[in-house]
């Protein structure tokens, strides 16, 4: 992995030399085994490289290629061989071939059609001198990141925001406006991130800077497309084939690695098909799973499966070469690495109470000299997606009788009562109105924004947070979706992943993989029918045919879904005065205090809990609002400072 920085003088200034070492050096974090650069005159380009597969020996970039054009790239080219085929490269070429050298051979054929022909992880900056002009350009599913700056005779780049703000030019302030819509879940669409003056190139796009103007494109946008193959086991054999190809490609370079192991199907897969695949040459999978502390006991009104121990268990017991390891956090503080996260991620942290039990794991992998950390992230959207949306996809259609056959095996095989079977049905056409309503009868939460969020209401108001959520299809009734492929098409654009890929190597030399976030394994569930995610009522049940080879029964069959850091409550309960102290931080602070209802936080603070910590009515008030809203002032407080 590596990062990669670079500035151009669009006003001839000779100093491009000198302000990209200097936006290398904080940046080295991030790459710590070799940092080089080039320059000519008014442009400069280099990178920090940190070395996981063992191509990345070949590494010798900045690279100049034949017809004069320089690259940077951060890159993990997964079809190699295909590329070198379409290239004319020879294997034994090839094996002398980085992946950055790869990508410049493709760019100097195709030029940006070459950023669609890729298939892994790149960001990449190049060079053209006989244009004059920059080109910026990330993967389809944003897992490396890249920022840059435009200013008043200059554009630069950069891995990380830190590279930028080396610059004394480039402002250092938060952006309100985007941290204040992070708390809404808003989707991160556009070029926006968490400080003013700094732009990200979206995942899946390029963007061409000119003396003149920057323009950005979109490279990848999967078309709509409907797969048809012969029988509900053929789409479960295409399926394995698809996870087997992404794990493979995961596991380049390394013969032992890490691997999140819960009771779900995501991980279990993963960590499943990387013990398969790396038993014949002896390999091995640390696979940890995060459960509660020792004799904790649940209590809730909804019945949920708070320890995955057991069944991670059985998974790993189908392998001789996967080694088990439950990791306990035991009261350990959600807020501890606030500072840790701001250094690393630059940007806030959505779910702290996650975070604690993610840091466990991370700490124990590091411990072991992992160095690649599996994990399967999107596999709600890919490998195991229910296949919810067919049910008002077939009412959209007017397919009544296969409607009809669906909803009886949903309310016979789920139990699932008759009422919630017409809302998932219908509900994406009733009114907000109506569908809060249905929600709040049913007992569900979220029924109202702040709720959830720890946004102060005068805020939401005049950025017209409303609107802009609106504006990028985001519903805060909280409908289902009426069609399968632009509900998890806008999944996928929400977010932006790279930032956090980043931040695990700096903090713990960790490069995270996730197979169900592969390119073609994104496109091929895409394309699969919605009809074959879920059969006579069963959802998920192409994830069920395709993984019966590799995941225990009682996880394909497990009732109940899993609850993840269920104990939260005793290590936030635990840091009381801790997060006390931070809510007067933040309420001392101008930009926190505005964007932040912070009287609304110290009263959760006096009026602490006794019990019900896994009730709706104090998850989201504590877990929800007040963790995020501490996460998120924490940034703003740090952000307000200077780069002079």
């Amino acid at each position: 992995m590596t990062a990669i920085a670079g500035v151009w003088r669009l006003d001839g200034r000779p100093t491009a030399s000198d302000e990209c070492a200097r936006m290398l050096g904080p940046l080295k974090m991030y790459g710590p085994d070799a940092m080089d650069a080039w320059s000519d005159r008014d442009i400069a380009l280099g990178r920090c490289l940190k070395r996981f597969t063992p191509e990345d020996d070949l590494d010798r970039q900045p690279l100049v290629g034949a017809s004069g054009v320089v690259l940077v790239a951060d890159a993990r080219i997964d079809n190699r061989d295909e590329l070198a085929r379409n290239l004319g490269l020879q294997a034994r070429r090839l094996a002398e071939t980085s992946d950055a050298e790869l990508l410049l051979r493709a760019y100097e054929r195709w030029e940006a059609d070459a950023f669609d022909r890729i298939f892994g992880n790149f960001a990449c900056a190049i060079w053209e001198p006989a244009h004059r002009r920059l080109v910026l350009a990330k993967d389809a599913l944003g897992m490396r990141p890249l920022y840059y700056h435009r200013g008043p005779g200059f554009v630069a780049f950069a891995s990380m925001p830190k590279g930028l703000h080396a610059l004394p030019e480039v402002p250092y302030e938060p952006d309100e406006d985007r941290v204040v819509a992070f708390l809404m879940l808003t989707p991160e669409e556009g070029g926006q991130t968490f400080f003013k003056g700094v732009e990200k190139v979206e995942h899946g796009s390029f963007v061409t800077v000119t003396q003149a103007r920057v323009e950005s494109r979109r490279h990848w946008r999967p078309r709509r497309e409907s797969l048809r193959l012969g029988s509900p086991d053929a789409y479960a054999e295409a399926l394995r084939a698809q996870l087997d190809q992404a794990v493979a490609s995961s596991l380049r370079g390394e013969r032992e690695v890490a691997a999140h192991l819960s009771a779900g199907y995501d991980s279990a897969s993963v960590a499943a098909t990387a013990a398969r695949l790396l038993a014949p040459v002896g390999g091995r999978v640390h696979a940890f799973t995060s459960v509660p502390r020792e004799g904790y006991v649940h209590v809730g009104r909804r019945p949920r499966l708070v320890d995955e121990g057991p069944l991670a268990a059985a998974t790993a017991r189908l392998y001789p070469n996967i080694e088990h390891t439950l990791v306990r956090t035991a009261g350990r503080s959600p807020l501890r690495a606030l500072d840790r996260n701001f250094l690393l991620y630059e940007r806030p942290v959505i779910n702290l109470c996650n975070e604690v039990w993610g840091d466990a794991i991370n700490d124990a992998a590091r411990d072991r000299g992992l160095r690649v950390l599996l994990t399967g992230g999107m596999g709600n959207l890919t490998l195991s997606y229910t296949g919810d949306e067919l049910l008002p996809e077939l009412i959209r259609q007017g397919r009544l009788v296969r409607w009809l056959h669906e909803a009886r095996g949903l309310h016979a095989s789920q139990q699932v009562r008759w009422v919630s079977v017409l809302a998932r049905s219908l509900g994406p056409w009733f009114p907000a109105w109506l569908w809060k309503l249905a929600r709040r009868i049913n007992g569900a939460s979220g029924n109202n924004l702040f709720s959830y969020t720890m946004l102060r209401p005068s805020r939401v108001e005049a950025l017209r947070l409303r609107e802009r959520a609106k504006a990028r299809r985001q519903d805060l009734a909280y409908r289902p979706w009426k069609d399968g492929f632009e509900g998890r098409m806008w999944m996928i654009d929400r977010g932006d992943r790279g930032s956090w890929q980043k931040g695990m190597i700096a903090g713990w030399g960790l490069d995270v993989r996730d197979p169900t976030a592969d390119r073609r394994l994104v496109e091929f569930c895409l394309s699969v029918p919605t009809e074959q995610f879920m059969r006579d009522g069963v959802p998920r049940a192409l994830a069920r045919r395709a993984l019966a080879d590799r995941l225990p029964a009682e996880v394909l069959n497990a009732p109940l879904k899993g609850y993840q850091a269920a104990d939260w409550h005793e290590g936030l309960s635990a840091a009381r005065d801790e997060v006390a102290a931070e809510v007067e931080r933040l309420a001392a602070c101008a930009p926190a205090s505005v964007a932040l209802a912070t009287e609304r936080m110290q009263q959760l603070v006096r009026d602490w809990p006794q019990s019900d910590w896994n009730d709706h009515e104090v998850v989201e008030p504590y877990r929800l609002a007040l963790l995020r809203g501490i996460s998120a002032g924490h940034f703003l407080r740090r952000a307000v400072g200077s780069n002079a």
